[in-house]
């Protein structure tokens, strides 16, 4: 999707309606995003929006190109240099969430692959 304003393409994540009538589940979105917000690192998409309309609730985030991990995984055996630079680069990600008390179940961090 496009970002008009800003004159760029951006990923959207929208909380899903059933979710949004479930106090833990709003609570669990929001907190996601705070934790996007405070996060500052090469590996780690960025947000840049928090929104609410008619109801719904929806991120604004970092599009990043590529393939995802699972897409890659199910493509089949992972060599071993291309597995070392993957653990590499989540590895410093977590250290990140780490210090932003971001539990490894939240999915706010988003990986990027820098190489």
């Amino acid at each position: 999707m496009a970002n008009l304003k800003l004159k760029r393409d951006v990923a959207i994540k929208i909380l899903p309606e059933e979710f949004s009538r479930d106090i833990d589940r709003v609570a669990r979105f929001l907190r996601e995003a705070e934790v996007l917000a405070s996060l500052n690192h090469p590996n780690i998409g960025a947000i840049y929006d928090l929104e609410e309309v008619n109801g719904s609730r929806f991120l604004v985030l970092e599009l990043v190109e590529g393939e995802t991990l699972a897409e890659r995984i199910a493509r089949g055996p992972i060599p071993i240099d291309e597995t070392l630079t993957i653990a590499k680069q989540s590895g410093g990600t977590r250290g990140c969430t780490r210090t932003r008390h971001c539990s490894s179940r939240s999915q706010a961090c988003k990986y990027k692959d820098r190489s």
